[in-house]
């Protein structure tokens, strides 16, 4: 009988139990129930992302920062010796581009940018705009900025134009900016902002809109410059209209000006001009840091795109460092047009990589205008491709091939329509790339490899005095360059069949090209005509002249002096070269 009591009594107690257990053991069941939920929610909601739109939901605040005469050995993740922790990172957690390419000068890259057109559909295939050239971007043209414009967007820009202002209709305001605040030669003081072209012809350089801007000399320019982008950014409602900034820096072009507190950290370098080129480097990624930083104050950083790229190669005898690469600013080499460059942004879907599809600075237009909501057709004349999938979702960039250039006007006295088996004139200064195969001919530059900081302490004036290697007599190269990328190998004589098929691109690219926009000097530029600065000196009312063929080789018309120098500068040449050679 007491057993039959005591049963039911223990099996209550073991509920009890039971039920207690379970008590404690809940919240981590929930928790894994929990965690099991927002597992699939995860993955349900990457499913949707995956199959969301390849563009933004808004159009994107873009924000292009430009550098001037920026080598490819010339920032951090390429060379530790080069200080740029805001660069680096910014790549780092974006797409860095190793397989971009820019212009071997300043006019050409930016007229590419500007237009998404290659210089033999502008006229502008020949060397850069001077300061007194009745000449800049073909006004029939539409540009980036107008093309943003139409879409919805507020443009500005700030910094180096380089693309033409002998009138006001080929200013910056005219050509689809807002705003600008800049200077619209193509080199200046830092300081003083003064330009000359030439040694005795200078005039001021520093314009707010279309009026010279005379009081805001004095301030370092990449500061100066960093600031009035962040003024830009405090005063724009960042929800109501997306906003396009063109940053166009004059760094690090020469000369080399930078405030003594940055050149300190480089005080080992024995090198004095890349000690000076390397603290300008420093300033430039501190302007991007604090563009950055203003970004995210002011609400735009997470539906923004931030554009890093370099305008073409550096100049290794000031500063500059385009090592391992072959060549430099000037030259159809790797080191005069691969570019460094990198996207930054939020909107990126495959994040923190690196990119080796092929992308050109053309492609920018045609990239920026889809994303930004507009319309872009290849009928439009347009030489560059959108490659947003390709920056964005690693996809393969629709870019098989890239003219580098054709120049008409440069020829040399090797080469000849035989050397060009019959196609193509050798004497032609001319560069393309198809998929892995590159191909010069004519005069691509000064075909050297420098490596950084081995000359020390030269005197200053002898520091303009370029290499010049005497390159085997020849006028066609051909470098399988995704194999062969700094161009030692030349595989002209050996792949014939190769040098046919890209000389035949050559003759393609050549029948679409519009003659060469190059007029000679007008005297009526001069500063001291227009007020001591530099500023449009045609007026409005005055005819637009016909430029079609029009060119001339500058020099030609010019007496030569009697150069004092020349033995001495013979001398330092072959001692530079003999020096440099063994180095190598």
């Amino acid at each position: 009988m007491s057993t039959l009591i005591e049963l039911p009594l223990l099996l209550k107690y073991m509920a009890l139990f039971v039920l207690f257990g379970l008590l404690i053991l809940s919240p981590q069941t929930s928790a894994s129930c929990s965690d099991a939920r927002s597992s699939r929610e995860d993955a349900e909601r990457f499913r949707v992302e995956q199959a969301a739109p390849l563009g933004p939901k808004r159009p994107p605040h873009i924000i292009f920062i430009l550098t001037d005469d920026q080598g490819f050995n010339d920032i951090g993740y390429h060379n530790r010796h080069i200080r740029s922790p805001t660069l680096d990172k910014l790549a780092s957690q974006g797409v860095r581009l190793e397989n971009y390419y820019v212009q071997p000068l300043c006019t050409p890259s930016r007229s590419q940018l500007i237009t998404g057109r290659y210089q033999i559909h502008t006229g502008l295939q020949h060397s850069i705009i001077r300061p007194r050239q009745p000449s800049c971007l073909p006004l029939d043209v539409v540009t980036l900025p107008q093309r943003l414009q139409e879409v919805g967007y507020s443009t500005h820009m700030v910094g180096k134009w380089h693309l033409g202002f002998y009138r006001k209709d080929c200013l910056p305001t005219r050509r689809g900016f807002q705003s600008y605040f800049g200077s619209l030669t193509g080199s200046v003081d830092y300081y003083t902002y003064g330009s000359c072209d030439g040694k005795s012809l200078c005039g001021f350089d520093l314009h707010e809109g279309e009026s010279v801007a005379w009081g805001k000399a004095g301030k370092y320019s990449t500061h100066l410059y960093t600031q009035r982008v962040r003024k830009i950014l405090a005063t724009h409602d960042s929800t109501s209209q997306p906003l396009f900034i063109f940053l166009s820096l004059q760094a690090v072009h020469t000369p080399l000006k930078p405030p003594k507190e940055y050149i300190y950290p480089y005080r080992r370098m024995g090198n004095v001009p890349r000690r000076k080129y390397a603290a300008m480097v420093s300033i430039v990624d501190e302007a991007v840091r604090n563009i950055t930083y203003a970004l995210r104050k002011y609400g735009f950083y997470h539906n923004s795109i931030v554009i890093f790229s370099t305008d073409n190669g550096a100049q290794p005898l000031t500063g500059g460092s385009n090592w391992p690469l072959r060549g430099c600013k000037g030259t159809y080499w790797e080191g005069g047009i691969r570019g460094v460059g990198f996207v930054h942004s939020p909107l990126i879907r495959h994040r923190r990589r690196v990119s080796r599809a092929l992308i050109h600075i053309t492609d920018w237009y045609p990239t920026l205008v889809r994303l930004a909501g507009g319309n872009v057709s290849q009928h439009q004349g347009l030489d560059g491709f959108d490659v947003w999938p390709t920056i964005s979702e690693g996809k393969e960039s629709p870019r098989m091939e890239i003219l580098h250039n054709i120049d008409p006007l440069y020829r040399r006295s090797q080469g000849s329509l035989k050397d060009g088996y019959g196609l193509w004139d050798t004497t032609v200064q001319a560069s393309i790339r198809v998929g892995d195969w590159k191909l010069l001919t004519g005069d691509p530059g000064h075909g050297d490899w420098v490596p950084p900081q081995i000359l020390t302490n030269f005197p200053s004036s002898w520091w303009h005095l370029e290499r010049q290697i005497e390159i085997k007599r020849q006028s066609v190269w051909l470098f399988n360059v995704t194999g062969d990328p700094y161009e030692r190998h030349d595989l002209a004589a050996h792949r014939p069949d190769v040098v046919k098929e890209l000389l035949a691109r050559l003759v393609f690219y050549n029948r679409t090209a519009i003659p060469v926009r190059y007029p000679p000097d007008d005297a009526r530029a001069n500063p001291s005509l227009n007020g001591g600065a530099w500023r449009p000196w045609v007026n409005d009312d005055e005819k637009q002249e016909n430029w079609d063929g029009i060119y001339y080789k500058r020099g030609k018309n010019r007496k030569r002096k009697k150069c004092r120098l020349c033995k001495v500068q013979s001398f330092f040449k072959k001692l530079n070269l003999k020096i440099m050679s063994k180095q190598i």
